[in-house]
C-alpha cells in the first residue's frame, strides 16, 4: 500500500498511521451535509482526511480536529500543513474526553472505532483506531450532546450492527437519528455501512435511502460517483 494517497485538491501521507485512506473516511465526508456549518470538529482525525475534505466543501467553516494517538496527530500535522486549508484548521492532541472549549460546534465528523467485543489486533495504534477500548459508541452520543450547537448535528459511520445497536439506544441520551443511509458493496449485496446524522433538537426523520458502491469491480454506480468526484482523481 503507497505510503501516500492522492486526491484533487489535497495529498493524504499515511506512512505513520495504522488506519489508512479507505472509502468509510471518503463516503462520510463527502455524504456529511455541511453547507451551513460555521465550525466543524473531526473526532479521531487519524490522517485529518475528514478534517480536509471540510474545509475543501464548506470554505467557510473553522474546523478542528482531534486525535489522541501520537503518531497521526504527527501525520495529520503534516497533512494540514502542506493543504490549502492550514489557516482554517486547529490540531489538537489529546482524548475528546478532555477537550472543554469555550463554544459549540455546529457539526461533528467521526469515524470512529467501530469492533466493540472483537479481538484486538497485535498492532497497538490499529488497535486505538479500530476497536473501541476506552469508549463505546454511546459515549459519542454523549460527547456530542456537550459539544453541538443547539442546532448542530452528529454525523457517524458504522458497521450494520454497531449502527443498529447505536440506533436503539439513542433516545436514552436524547438523541434523534434525523439521517441514514445504507451502504451497499454492490447491489445483490446487504449493506455493510450505516451512514448516520443524529440530532439533539431536531426529531425530523428522512426515510432511509441506499447507496450502491460498485456494480461490478471498479464499475462504480453513477451515485457513488457524484457523491465522490470532487475528491477522486479518477471520478
Amino acid at each position: 500500500m503507497n505510503d501516500y494517497f492522492q486526491f484533487k485538491q489535497f495529498l493524504i501521507r499515511q506512512g505513520q498511521t495504522a488506519m489508512k485512506v479507505g472509502t468509510d473516511g471518503v463516503l462520510l465526508g463527502a455524504w456529511a451535509k455541511l453547507k451551513n456549518a460555521v465550525s466543524i470538529l473531526d473526532i479521531g482525525t487519524g490522517t485529518g482526511l475528514l478534517a480536509l475534505m471540510a474545509a475543501q466543501r464548506n470554505p467557510e467553516a473553522s474546523i478542528e480536529a482531534i486525535e489522541i494517538d501520537a503518531a497521526a496527530y504527527q501525520q495529520a500535522c503534516q497533512n494540514i500543513a502542506s493543504s490549502p486549508w492550514c489557516d482554517r484548521i486547529t490540531l489538537h492532541h489529546l482524548s475528546v474526553f478532555n477537550f472543554y472549549p469555550s463554544y459549540h460546534f455546529d457539526c461533528i465528523l467521526c469515524n470512529p472505532p467501530f469492533f466493540l467485543h472483537s479481538t484486538p489486533t497485535p498492532d497497538n495504534s490499529r488497535t486505538t483506531a479500530r476497536h473501541c477500548k476506552e469508549f463505546t459508541h454511546t459515549d459519542l452520543l454523549s460527547l456530542a450532546r456537550r459539544l453541538l450547537s443547539p442546532q448542530g448535528k452528529l454525523n457517524l459511520i458504522l458497521p450494520v450492527t454497531e449502527a443498529e445497536n447505536l440506533i436503539r439506544e439513542a433516545p436514552q441520551y436524547a438523541a434523534n437519528l434525523t439521517r441514514i443511509t445504507k451502504v451497499k458493496p454492490t447491489p445483490p449485496k446487504p449493506p455493510k455501512r450505516y451512514l448516520l446524522e443524529f440530532s439533539f433538537s431536531s426529531p425530523t426523520f428522512l426515510e432511509p435511502d441506499e447507496l450502491i458502491i460498485e456494480y461490478s469491480r471498479h464499475n462504480y454506480s453513477p451515485e457513488y460517483q457524484e457523491l465522490t468526484r470532487d475528491f477522486y482523481l479518477n471520478m
